[in-house]
Formats: structure tokens, sequence, C-alpha cells
């Protein structure tokens, strides 16, 4: 774990609550990105196209090494490079700090709503939480190799899922195998499921795969590839962020050692991945391409297990995940309450249960809707998995002194941590620049590439940038 090089792309949704004149999300959004960097000084606006969607002022680089810019109408931020769990859910929440200071800086606190989901309940559409994980350039990148991880991936729902009321409904001439044999339910552990019409695909819009492959590693290419993965949720509650990243993790590290159990191929991983999100019964059950049925637990338990005897003892922090993962899936197969303020799925609909049982409301009144997506509210005084935490009833990983300095500060021990200090310094000396994830060019300097994101370039950076 100590050697793997994690981050997160999260895209979130503006909810308008008193709309006026020029007040569309799309604006609200390009006003927040703004703050962000000419009035709180955050980064850099990029000076420069860097694709065909991203025009000068899209977006740019952040202190702390990360990224924030404008996709599609949706604000995004991308963390920076981080080698610790701890570091990663320190910079995930400073993303979430930054974007609702912004919005209070605007005086927008109280019409102005940033939800961390991945559905629109009104419109159908569906924005993401993408994973990146770097391997090596020699990691089996196949369906015999890489394939492996499906069926983890389809299955770790029932830990990863952050739940939605509701279920999204496919479009008349939409044909998706088993889509109508699907259950209309409730309530739902996972919010990306529907979504998700492929196993392994290499493009993003409109063909969500399990597994994108894309190569672009935004390193050295001969010697690294970045996984990005589509499929999972936004996660608020920090355990659920930490055991999804980690577990995953972990089972790449399972596919380097070639250590995973065989004959656990899905038979029809897309239409798994739905079943076991949609399933009233919580039994979870899926089909191995060998005909066997086992439950989405069993899969997983017989992963944890072999992580277990294959990797324990390696650092504290995998011991941390295995023992965690296994807790967990005992939980889920005994009492998922247990989990309450640990994970996602299980503590919204805890919430929401409790909230209908009280109003005497159905799972179909709007209320339930709009509750759903104040969940994921990050503003302190209505987001309910804020409320959460604030009760005492969630388990934190960080501490928001550790959020606090992850806003402004990259972490030390990754490239990110010469991108944040050059942004820094830039900030200072106005100069005309050009900044990526694996290089920089200055006026008047030789171009300065950064393509091993394991060291740390500060030296460096810094004889090319004073020199």
């Amino acid at each position: 774990m100590l050697s793997r090089i994690m981050g997160l792309e999260t895209e979130y949704g503006c909810l308008v609550n008193q709309e006026r004149p020029n007040d569309s999300p799309e604006r609200i959004a390009y006003r927040i990105k703004e703050t962000i960097f000419k009035k709180k000084k955050l980064g850099l606006i990029d000076l420069h196209h860097r694709a065909h969607d991203e025009p000068p002022g899209n977006g740019g680089f952040l202190l702390n090494g990360g990224r924030i810019y404008i996709d599609m109408g949706h604000l995004e931020y991308a963390s920076p490079e981080c080698l610790s769990l701890t570091d990663l859910l320190a910079y995930d929440r400073a993303g979430d700090r930054i974007l609702q200071e912004a919005v209070e800086a605007l005086g927008l606190g109280e019409r102005v709503s940033i939800i961390k989901n991945n559905v629109d309940h009104e419109t159908g559409a569906t924005f993401g939480s993408h994973e990146n994980y770097l391997v090596a350039r020699d990691f089996p990148f196949s369906y015999d190799g890489l394939g492996q991880l499906i069926p983890f991936l389809v299955t770790r729902q029932i830990f990863t899922g952050a739940g939605r009321v509701g279920a999204h409904l496919v479009p008349d001439g939409w044909v998706a195998l088993g889509e109508r044999a699907l259950p209309q339910i409730d309530f739902q552990i996972s919010q990306r499921a529907d979504h998700i019409v492929n196993d392994f695909y290499q493009w993003v819009q409109f063909n969500r795969a399990i597994i994108n492959t894309r190569d672009e590693p935004l390193a050295d290419p001969n010697r690294y590839r970045r996984i990005h993965l589509l499929l999972g949720d936004s996660n608020m509650l920090e355990y659920a962020t930490a055991l999804k990243l980690g577990t995953t993790s972990v089972m790449l590290s399972l596919i380097e050692e070639g250590a995973v159990p065989d004959d656990l191929a899905l038979a029809d991983a897309v239409l798994d991945l739905r079943r076991i999100s949609r399933d009233p019964e919580r039994r979870w059950i899926v089909t191995l391409q060998n005909g066997k049925r086992i439950s989405a637990v069993e899969l997983q338990s017989l992963l944890q297990q072999e992580a277990e005897r294959t990797l324990s003892g390696k650092d504290d922090q995998t011991d941390w995940i295995i023992s965690e993962w296994g807790k967990t899936l005992e939980a889920l197969a005994i009492d998922p309450e247990r989990l309450v303020g640990k994970i996602d799925w299980i503590s919204k609909r805890w919430l929401l249960e409790s909230f209908r049982e009280a109003e005497g409301v159905d799972w179909q009144d709007p209320w339930m809707a709009s509750l759903d997506l104040e969940y994921h509210n990050l503003n302190r005084s209505r987001g309910l998995a804020v409320a959460l935490e604030e009760e005492g009833k969630a388990l934190r990983r960080t501490t928001d002194d550790a959020v606090d300095l992850a806003v402004e500060c990259p972490p030390r021990n990754t490239r990110a941590s010469a991108r944040g200090e050059l942004i820094r310094s830039l900030l200072e000396r106005q100069t005309p620049y050009v900044i990526n994830w694996s290089s920089f060019y200055i006026e008047g300097k030789k171009p300065f590439s950064m393509e091993d994101p394991f060291k740390t370039y500060r030296t460096e950076t810094e004889a090319h940038f004073l020199g």
C-alpha cells in the first residue's frame, strides 16, 4: 500500500434553492470557480487550451497540488497524488471545503447547495466519482489480468454504495440485457450501478464501463499505467471512502502477486451490478461463469481471506484495511445497522427510514428524494451526513486541522509537493506559465518534466525556477 499512488476525481451537483436571473447551476459553477482562483487565490487558472472542451480559464491547479475545473457544466475536483489513505481522505475533504467556502464567500450559502452525489433525480442524469490507481507498466492489463478485478468491483458496492431513493428509468428504445427483468425499488444501495453499461471500454461518456481502459498514465508511459475506475459512488463518510480505496488497492496487489482465487469470474457482470443494487431482500446473489450462485458477501469474504493470507504484515495501512474489510463483511452478514456512521447507504437508509416512519410518508413522496440530496449537502447546517459526524455517530479518519492544512498545502511525499510550491511561487511572481500533471513550462525557462509521481522534485524545481 505504501507504494501505491491513488487519487480521486469528484463531480459535484449544484442545487439553486431560490433561483434568480443569471442563477443557473452552470453560471453558479462558473462564479464559484472564479472565486476560488481570483478572489481566494487558492491556485492558478490555466492560461492554455487543455483539450477541445477545456479552453483557457476553464479551471486550474491548486496550492494543494490538485485541480478544480468545469466539466460539462459541473464543478469537478481532482485530488493531488497521494501515497496514504489518510492523506487521500484529507485531500478529498479539502476539495469539499474549498467549494463550500467559495459558496459562502459569494454570499450564496442560503440559496445554493453543493451536492456531492452522483444522480440528478429530476433529469435522471449521472455524474461521476472516478478513482485512479497507479500500477507498473507490466501490470497484466487484460481480461485474464485486470479482469480479475471485475467480480470484486461488482460486489464491493455492498460497502461502498452511497444509496439512493428510487431507481433510474431507462428511456424507451435503450436495449439493455435483462433491464426489464430488474425490479423497480424504493431504495437501492448504489447510485452509479444503473448507469454502467459495459465491463471494459475506452471512452467515458455514454458508454460507462466498470473499468475504463484508456491508456493515459499522466506519468512516464514506459514505467507506469493508471487504472481509471468509473463505477464508484461519491462517499460522504470517511470510513466508506477509506474502505473503497483501500480494498481496491489491496485487490490490485493480489493481482500483482498472482494470488486472486480462481473461478470467480461472473457470467454477466453488468447485470449483476444492477441486480445487487436493486435487490430488495439484500441477498445480493451473483452467478459465476461456472454456473455457481453465491452471495456478494461470500465472494468478498473469499477475497478478503486471500488478502489476509498473502498480504498481512506488509505495513500497518494494509493490515488495517484487511482487518476492517473483514469486520465490515461480518456486520453485513449479521446486522448491517452496526455500520451506521461507517457505510453511506446503510446510514442514509437508517436516517430516511426513521424520518419516513415519524412523518407517515411513503418512499415515493418527493420529500424522500429531497432528503436523499440533503444527505450529500456540503453545507454544515443542512447536510445529513455532516450531522452524523457532528453528533459523534460517524467514524472519522482525519481531523479538521488536517483538512485545513490540505486546503493550501500539497502532500510532501509525491510530485504534488513540487507542483503546489511552484504554484505558490507563481502566484507571487505573475509569470506566464503552463502547468500539467507531469510537466510545467515557465516563460524564459526550459520545459521541466515530472514523470515520476513518487519523486517530490522540490529541489529540482527550486533550482529550475530560480536558476
